[in-house]
C-alpha cells in the first residue's frame, strides 16, 4: 500500500511538473519544473529497485543536463523570456493525443513478458543491479556503446570548434568596432589631428 501511494505521488508530481515545463512561459521555470521531473522519475526508478539507474538519473540528468539547459539560457539570454504559442501548436497538441492512446491501448491490450535471457531476477538479485548492468553492458552491447562514445566525442568537439570559430568573430567584431570608434573621433576633431 505504501508503495502504491509513493508511486502515485511520484508519477503524478512527474507529469505535473512535466506539463509546467512545457508550458510555462517562463524559461528558467520550465527548467526548474525540468529538475522537479527528473527528481521524481529517479523516485520511480528507487521504487523498481533500479537503484543504479536512480543514481545515473539524478547524477546525469538532473546534474549536467540541466546545468548545460541553463547554460544554454544564459548563453543565449532571450530578451523577452516569453515564449508564444504559435501555429505548429495544435499539430504539437494532435501528435500529443495521439501518443497518449497509443500508450493506453498498449497498456490494456498487450501482456508485458519479458525476454528470457541469463540475466534472471533472481541473478541480478544474487549480484546486484551495477553489476548486472556493467557485464551486459561491456560484453553483450559493448559495440553500441563505443559507437555512442564517439558520437559524444564528435558533438564535444564539433561544440568545440563552433565555440572558437564564435569567439574570433567577437574578437573581430571588436577590432573593427574600436578602429570605428577611433576614426570617428578623428574625424570630430580635425583641429587636433592637425597638430
Amino acid at each position: 500500500m505504501t508503495e502504491q501511494l509513493f508511486f502515485v505521488y511520484f508519477s503524478g508530481m512527474t507529469l505535473a511538473s512535466a506539463i509546467v515545463a512545457v508550458a510555462s512561459r517562463s524559461l528558467v521555470y520550465s527548467a526548474l519544473s525540468l529538475l522537479i521531473t527528473f527528481i521524481h522519475i529517479a523516485g520511480i526508478y528507487i521504487l523498481l529497485n533500479a537503484e543504479f539507474l536512480a543514481a545515473v538519473q539524478i547524477i546525469v540528468y538532473a546534474g549536467a543536463i540541466l546545468v548545460l539547459y541553463l547554460f544554454v539560457l544564459m548563453l543565449f539570454n532571450p530578451k523577452g523570456e516569453e515564449r508564444y504559442l504559435h501555429r505548429q501548436f495544435p499539430v504539437g497538441i494532435f501528435l500529443g493525443l495521439v501518443v497518449l492512446v497509443m500508450m493506453v491501448l498498449s497498456v490494456f491490450r498487450s501482456e508485458i513478458i519479458g525476454q528470457k535471457g541469463a540475466f534472471t531476477p533472481d541473478v541480478v538479485q544474487s549480484i546486484g543491479h551495477t553489476q548486472s548492468i556493467g557485464q551486459a553492458l561491456y560484453s553483450d552491447f559493448i559495440l553500441p556503446f563505443e559507437v555512442a562514445s564517439l558520437i559524444l566525442l564528435v558533438a564535444m568537439l564539433g561544440a568545440i570548434i563552433l565555440a572558437g570559430r564564435r569567439g574570433k568573430a567577437r574578437k573581430k567584431t571588436a577590432v573593427e568596432l574600436k578602429n570605428t570608434v577611433s576614426a570617428d573621433e578623428k574625424s570630430k576633431r580635425p583641429d587636433e589631428v592637425m597638430v
